[in-house]
């Protein structure tokens, strides 16, 4: 078992953050230092080592870590059972009671921080860009967006409650929406098109109050960038995000490239899907159909097969990576089985002062689960690779750098597939169909990222706007061979089941540079399997002491989308593809 032990010594190994009046006498025994009496002290010979501050930061990271951890617990509670009203309680506390009254301080440790007299004279990996954080939040802080963040952070929670709880009866069964998505694999049509009938249906019950959760949260968040002084919340969200590596001209290139070089593989894999099925054209009940006689494939059966298989996988990419897997097994940090009640999606949420992250997913014993624990399990084992930093803010990765972990392990992880599949066709289909996958999401990726840049540029507008500008969008990024035909009012608020809109909004483009930086780790670990692992584990353990650039050099490949490099990283995942294609058409 992995030895994650950070022992305290600033915070009291009793500690437990459930109230305001017992964090913040650590907040103010870290206001209260006096930079000047210590800079005296602080060495013999007068002059001054900078050993104080770095107690200093080294205590502020032991205070977060505690509370980082206490909120990632009440949000793992809830979101394992989001009908508990204790639960809920919990966490509403948490953010509407105790975070407001925490920001303030916060914002007062950074001028803390600033006003340190040897600033400029501190040197550790990572201190640059810990101080340009530091910075950036004290020029975007404003007490009066606390309130406005804190409505916010309340709004958030609903929609995982709200889509939570929705279920369809199909043939006397109820199935969770996860549990309904096998069902739209049938070779039965008909079958195909009830129940995702039923489960747009489901999803219109809930339509209304989430159009009108959007509409608070967009009014919301405008008003909290006006009052840090962007003219909309796009702009504030950049420097929020710490984006100082790209902008919005980088996305829009990213858009563009998407557009030139993924659509037309898209365009590609319907078309066989459509010949495959014998159709002349797909309706979107089609799109996960299995054809006559083949049946989905069954890479596990239940959460302890699929934890003990993935053990396997991991182990034999690197014996590290399975250990921080089986590390987390025995701390009982997964809940992976979809039941009504769990809020949807799936994550890994990191423990920052434990170490040992919790997967969350609605698995239902798909290839999709498969995929998404491979992606969490990329996150975990990043979780245990930035765990010795010595400073939580270094162990905080941009999500940029956090997505290539899991993408690339998505890809990484298909040579270990034999764990999973008992024959040769199996694992050739199996990797088909993921090769697809990670081909197949950039376009919507695409589409999602540039919906949010039209709704927080066009504040004020109305729900039919925001519907011609999704649909808008949506034509440019949805192959032409799929029929929405007589499907407007599905179109309409088929944005909705994308959960970082309301939850975490612009963390979308992340996962599109990602996956193009994943597919390029997965090019180089295929020529130099064992160069290009060590490469990728190097880079990973970087977190957040270095720019998002640094740490894709790091892994042997660069952050960009430009439409030459993407170009030719589609035609390489393409021949990719079509080699265990035409594995599948021979056999």
């Amino acid at each position: 078992m992995l030895d994650l032990t950070k022992n305290r010594s600033f915070v009291a190994s009793d500690f437990q953050p459930t109230s305001f009046e017992v964090i913040e006498p650590y907040y103010n025994r870290l206001l209260n230092i006096d930079w000047n009496k210590e800079a005296v002290e602080d060495s013999n010979d007068g002059s001054n080592d900078h050993g104080v501050f770095a107690t200093w930061l080294a205590n502020r990271s032991e205070l977060e870590s505690c509370l980082d951890e206490h909120q990632a617990w009440l949000y793992v509670a809830l979101s394992c059972d989001t009908e508990n009203i204790d639960k809920r309680k919990a966490y509403d506390f948490f953010v509407q009671e105790i975070y407001p009254k925490i920001a303030p301080l916060d914002d007062a440790l950074n001028g803390k921080m600033l006003a340190y007299p040897g600033l400029d004279s501190y040197h550790e990996p990572g201190f640059d860009r810990l101080l340009r954080m530091v910075r950036n939040a004290r020029a975007l802080y404003r007490e009066e967006n606390i309130p406005l963040q804190t409505e916010l952070k309340g709004l958030e929670s609903q929609y995982g409650a709200k889509t939570g709880s929705l279920s369809i009866v199909y043939n006397g069964q109820e199935y969770t929406l996860p549990q309904a998505q096998n069902l739209l694999k049938s070779p039965d049509r008909s079958q195909r098109e009830a129940v995702y009938r039923l489960i747009m249906e489901a999803r219109a019950r809930i339509s209304e109050d989430l159009q009108g959760l959007m509409d608070r949260m967009l009014e919301l968040r405008h008003r909290v960038a006006l009052n840090a002084g962007f003219a909309n919340y796009r702009d504030y969200r950049f420097r929020e995000l710490n984006r100082f590596e790209y902008g919005v001209e980088e996305c829009e290139t990213f858009h563009q490239s998407v557009r030139n070089a993924f659509m037309p593989l898209k365009e590609h894999m319907d078309h066989n899907k459509a010949l495959i099925n014998g159709l002349d054209r797909l309706r979107p009940w089609d799109l996960k159909a299995l054809p006559a006689g083949q049946k989905p494939l069954n890479p596990f059966e239940g959460q302890k097969d699929l934890i003990q298989k993935s053990i396997a996988a991991f182990q034999q990419l690197d014996p590290f990576f399975g250990e921080c897997l089986s590390t987390m097994d025995r701390m009982g940090r997964f809940d992976l089985e979809s039941r009504k009640g769990k809020a949807p999606g799936g994550y890994n949420y990191p423990m920052m002062e434990s170490g040992a992250p919790f997967v969350f997913m609605n698995a239902t014993g798909s290839m999709e689960d498969l995929e998404t624990m491979m992606h969490e399990g990329g996150h975990a084992v990043h979780s245990f690779l930035v765990h010795p930093l010595r400073l939580n803010v270094y162990r905080q990765t941009p999500s940029e750098t956090a997505e290539l972990a899991s993408m690339s392990m998505e890809l990484l992880s298909m040579v270990a597939y034999p764990h999973f599949f008992g024959n040769p066709q199996d694992l050739h289909r199996a990797s088909y169909e993921q090769i697809q996958r990670a081909l197949g999401v950039l376009p919507w990726i695409a589409c999602i990222d540039a919906f949010q840049h039209w709704m927080y540029t066009h504040p004020g507008h109305s729900r039919n706007e925001r519907s011609y500008a999704w649909k808008e969008l949506l034509q440019q990024y949805t192959s032409s061979v799929v029929d929405w035909s007589g499907l407007d009012e599905w179109l309409d608020y088929q944005w909705q089941g994308q959960l970082h809109l309301f939850e975490m909004p612009f963390y979308y483009i992340e996962y599109g540079f990602a996956q193009i930086g994943a597919l390029g780790v997965w090019r180089n670990c295929t020529h130099e399997p064992a160069s290009g692992l060590d490469a990728y584990r190097k880079a990973l353990a970087l977190g957040n002491t270095v720019s998002i650039h640094e740490v894709y050099h790091q892994a042997g490949v660069p952050f960009e989308a430009n439409s030459t490099y993407v170009e030719e990283l589609a035609n390489w995942t393409l021949n990719k593809m079509q080699y265990h294609e035409n594995h599948l058409h021979r056999t």
